[in-house]
């Protein structure tokens, strides 16, 4: 069965690296395009940004490099890298402050560069790392981890990502944790389902209806830009009339780009998730209160210690069911005070999702974005369907002002034209 993963504007597959630092030259080879970059009415920061290369003929064999010559006399080389989808995109960061309404313009050229990959991939026989500059971002697990001693193996999973870190290496996920052993530092099952004449819980597995687990890896990737993974994962009833049967096949897309790090003290990855009905049947997803892409924090972040902040300004107190572009999550760590910003796209049902917020003054840190909480939803069978987060991991906390600054980067992208040489 073939499985598009997710759209072709965002395929993590292997990569070409085009090239790394920036470096000042004194002169160019002749470009085959020009790149213009309108930031539009906001600051941009370091953002990620792509263009599709359509048109430019096969760049897969060669050696790309981009020459930005938006200052006067001056050639400075950026790093950037392909991304051979169908058609292929060029990805690089738009490196330090591009104010509101400014233009940055980039040559591509074809020239001689040493490959680095400064966001790296490894793997072991157990789970898969992806490191920036040398320090470990995140680990997604695609061997079953047992639950603690004299737990119930129901409660075994594979297919989820834990540790999260901040640049300072702070652990921000939990997995097993006593009050819900079932939460498993970021992952993405549905709860109240009806398939096939029966409820089936992929959330909670205590009671054997549904589980979720690794598949295989489609692809691996390590860059001068970016770095990550596409992970395959089933969505499995277990108790239909004819045994075990896989619903939904869902492909992650995971990557940390070559941005922030200790010395600046942020991190960002983007997470994608494509899920493809590839039973008989429909899935029908009730409204329900949480479900979809979750978050168990760290364990520190309890009562006073941890907090929560929305687009809209709300709070543990208000937060929950509310619906937000963005959500700040964080608390104490061991080196201070450490977050992430969770963002949804606008091309995600429900946009501004609504939000699953544990209330309690004494509770700990659980966030969901939760795109069934006001409205059931059929997964109809052999359609796809795709949604898109970014995490802005954070030491400290964060201003209202740059996380709007942020989320903007996500959810309303600098305008990228090309023009052929």
């Amino acid at each position: 069965m073939k499985i598009q993963a997710f759209p072709k504007s965002h395929v993590g597959i292997t990569m070409t690296v085009c090239m790394i630092a920036v470096t000042t030259v004194g002169s160019a080879a002749e470009p085959i395009a020009r790149i213009t970059v309108e930031a539009g009415k906001h600051t941009r920061v370091d953002t990620p940004v792509s263009i599709s290369l359509e048109g430019l003929g096969d760049l897969s064999k060669t050696q790309l490099q981009l020459q930005d010559v938006s200052t006067f006399g001056v050639l400075i080389q950026r790093p950037c890298q392909l991304e051979p989808s169908d058609p292929p995109r060029l990805w690089w960061i738009l490196s330090g402050t591009t104010p509101a309404g400014a233009t940055r313009k980039f040559d591509l050229v074809q020239l001689p560069s040493r490959k680095v990959k400064p966001v790296e991939v490894a793997k072991t026989e157990k789970h898969l790392d992806i490191l920036c500059k040398g320090a470990q971002v995140l680990r997604y697990h695609h061997a079953i981890v047992p639950p603690p001693p004299g737990k119930s193996k129901l409660y075994s999973r594979s297919g989820f990502i834990h540790p999260l870190k901040s640049p300072q290496g702070a652990v921000l996920t939990e997995i097993h944790p006593a009050d819900h052993i079932h939460h498993m530092g970021i992952w993405s099952p549905w709860t109240s389902t009806e398939f096939e004449g029966k409820h089936v819980d992929f959330w909670n597995l205590k009671q054997g209806q549904g589980t979720v687990r690794f598949s295989k890896y489609l692809n691996t990737t390590s860059g001068a830009v970016y770095g990550g993974f596409q992970a395959l994962q089933e969505h499995v009833a277990l108790k239909t009339a004819s045994g075990e049967k896989i619903v939904l096949q869902e492909v992650w897309d995971v990557r940390v780009y070559n941005v922030g790090g200790p010395e600046k003290g942020y991190w960002i990855c983007d997470f994608i998730s494509t899920q493809k009905n590839v039973a008989d049947s429909p899935l029908h997803l009730n409204a329900y209160r949480y479900g979809g892409f979750g978050f168990r924090g760290a364990p520190e972040w309890i009562g006073e210690k941890g907090y929560y902040l929305t687009s809209e300004g709300k709070t543990r107190k208000d937060g929950h069911s509310s619906r937000s572009r963005w959500c700040d999550a964080g608390g104490v760590v061991p080196q201070g005070w450490a977050g992430v910003l969770f963002m949804s796209h606008p091309s995600n049902r429900e946009h501004p999702e609504p939000m699953r917020i544990w209330p309690g003054a004494k509770q700990q840190v659980f966030f969901n974005f939760c795109p069934i909480q006001k409205k059931a939803w059929d997964l109809m069978p052999g359609k796809e369907y795709v949604f898109r987060y970014r995490m802005y991991i954070h030491e400290g906390k964060i201003e209202k002002d740059k996380a709007e600054q942020e989320w903007a980067a996500f959810g309303v992208p600098p305008k990228v034209t090309l023009k052929k040489m």
